[in-house]
Order: C-alpha cells, then sequence, then structure tokens
C-alpha cells in the first residue's frame, strides 16, 4: 500500500488529505482561507502538507489549484478567484517542502478522481463537469488526461454562450459558467423573489431577505417545494444541458460527471439538464445519447485525483 498527499486549493479554504493506492482517503486536513493574498496562501499549503506529513511519510505530493496552469505543471498563469499572475507555485512549494510536488488544475484533478475512483468507472472518454461558484471541467481521452497544448485545455465554463451578454471574471461577457453555475443560480434566485414574492415564499421565509439568499437556502427551498426555487433550478438545468450538448458535438464522450456543489442538488439539476440535452444534442434520434450522471466522490474529487497524480509521478 502506497500513501500520498492531495491538496485542494480553493477561493475560502484549503483541503488536503492523505490518500492511499485505493483511493480512499485515511486522514484529512483543512485551513479557511479568507486571505486572497498569494503569499499567505501558500503558507496555508505549507503547514497542512506538513501537518499530513507528520502523520505519514510520503513523499508523493500533488496540489489541484483552480485557474489557468502552463503545459509544465509549475506555473499558475491567471487565477482570477486566487489573485496569482504567472504565479512559480510549483517551484515555491517545492522549495519551502524541500520535495518534489506535483501541480494541477483542480478540476482536472477532479475529473481524474471521478474516473480512476468514481463515476466515471474507468472510463476512456469522460468529460466532469464541476458547478460550483463558476463551471469547471476536465477532460479524459483515450483513457488520459487531456490538458491541450498550452496547458489550460478543459476550461468550458468559458465557452461564449451569450455573444454580448454576462461580465464574466475571465474577462470576457456571455460565458456559459455566468449562466448554469451557482452564482448565475443566486442571482436568478434573488431576482425571482424580488419579483414574485408570492411564489417565493418559502424562499424569503429560509433567508430572512433578499440578500440573504445563497446556494443552500436555494436548494432548501427547492427541496421543499417553493415555486421560485424549483424555477431557477430548472433555468440552470437548461443552461447546464445546453452546454453538455455543445461539448458533445466537439468531444462525443461516452459519459458526462456533474459534481460541485450545486449539483449536491441532485435531480433538481440533472433532470432538466438531461432533458435539455438530449433535446439540444445534434443528429438527435440519429446517433447514441450520453450519459449524465451525477459525481460520486464528492468534495473529496480534487483530493484524491491530485495525490493519484502525483502518485504515477
Amino acid at each position: 500500500m502506497t500513501f500520498a498527499i492531495g491538496v485542494d486549493i480553493g477561493g475560502t479554504k484549503v483541503a488536503a488529505g492523505i490518500v492511499d493506492d485505493e483511493g480512499n482517503v485515511l486522514v484529512r486536513a483543512r485551513r479557511r482561507t479568507p486571505s486572497r493574498d498569494p503569499e499567505h496562501l501558500v503558507d496555508v499549503v505549507v503547514e497542512i502538507v506538513r501537518q499530513l506529513r507528520s502523520e505519514h511519510d510520503t513523499d508523493a505530493i500533488g496540489i489541484g489549484a483552480a485557474g489557468y496552469i502552463d503545459a509544465d505543471r509549475s506555473t499558475v498563469l491567471f487565477a482570477p478567484n486566487l489573485s496569482w499572475r504567472n504565479t512559480p507555485l510549483r517551484a515555491e512549494i517545492s522549495e519551502r517542502l524541500d520535495t518534489r510536488v506535483i501541480i494541477e488544475n483542480d478540476a482536472n484533478a477532479a475529473a481524474w478522481g471521478e474516473f480512476r475512483f468514481g463515476a466515471g468507472e474507468q472510463h476512456p472518454d469522460l468529460v466532469v463537469i464541476t458547478v460550483g461558484t463558476g463551471i469547471g471541467g476536465g477532460l479524459i481521452i483515450n483513457g488520459d488526461l487531456y490538458r491541450g497544448h498550452f496547458g489550460i485545455g478543459g476550461e468550458p465554463g468559458h465557452m461564449r454562450v451569450v455573444p454580448g451578454g454576462r461580465q464574466c471574471g475571465c474577462g470576457n461577457l456571455g460565458c456559459w459558467e455566468q449562466y448554469a453555475s451557482g452564482t448565475a443560480l443566486v442571482r436568478a434566485a434573488r431576482e425571482v423573489a424580488t419579483e414574485r414574492r408570492d411564489d417565493a415564499r418559502r424562499l424569503l421565509q429560509i433567508a430572512g431577505d433578499v440578500d440573504a439568499i445563497d446556494g443552500p437556502v436555494v436548494m432548501r427551498a427547492a427541496q421543499e417545494g417553493d415555486p421560485a426555487a424549483l424555477d431557477c433550478f430548472d433555468e440552470i438545468g437548461r443552461w447546464l444541458g445546453q452546454g453538455l450538448a455543445d461539448i458533445a458535438a466537439v468531444l462525443d464522450p461516452g459519459r458526462f460527471v456533474v459534481g460541485g456543489g450545486v449539483a449536491e442538488a441532485g435531480e433538481l439539476l440533472l433532470g432538466p439538464a438531461r432533458d435539455t440535452f438530449a433535446v439540444s444534442l445534434s443528429g438527435r434520434g440519429h446517433r447514441p445519447v450520453a450519459d449524465v450522471v451525477p459525481a460520486t466522490l464528492g468534495a473529496d474529487a480534487g483530493i484524491i485525483g491530485a495525490a493519484d497524480l502525483a502518485r504515477a509521478g
């Protein structure tokens, strides 16, 4: 049995764990990251890895970070939510820990985890979509993690779906994640709660006021049958399904795995996504339709995937 450490760096937290070669997380550690200062984030990562290494001695360390990672898997070219710009992250952390580390895009790491140990079931042509604050993605093609020529492939959240649409953090307008993400869900819920207060009665009761509406509030209200909250999930699900159909037109995967915080809503999101995917698919009725299934590794996917990639070297 061999062990590796996987680290998942997010905008508000750093989560990490010791993972065995069967994808089991044996020990977990977590730190909040209220500061987005790049040096502070490196300090947090080093601290959490040192803690885990004190419990299990291993030099296999994989780190997943949100953002564009270069082809050498060493530099974070751009991470809008983490304030990293051309940051030599691998060198900075390797030097502090005095060992080699693997740097990977966080959604790529999650995709690899689902492929190896989760809902991907070793499917050789797989697309994993993470629906959270934004939309992340990872591509498995012929059983390999596809990164693209420059290392930044597999970012479907920034496909342009509405020319001249909503402003995105990437600098463009009308990106997919502005219409099919947790951010989009909360925006839609606040709008509908303002315009249709009777339909959003339960939504407003849970939140207290419009400004307090967040993703968990919308999910709870929808699960309790609030018409406005259900409409919001239906809208986000339709946008998600449309995007999956666009991806299928290019890549023709055998399966889509959908994870992330918003996907914890289950069929509230996946039901309308599957319906829209089926009717939007090019050549529908004359081609096989890929499965659209929920992720199974939950919040551990990035940790497990990063650790496994580190173990492989």
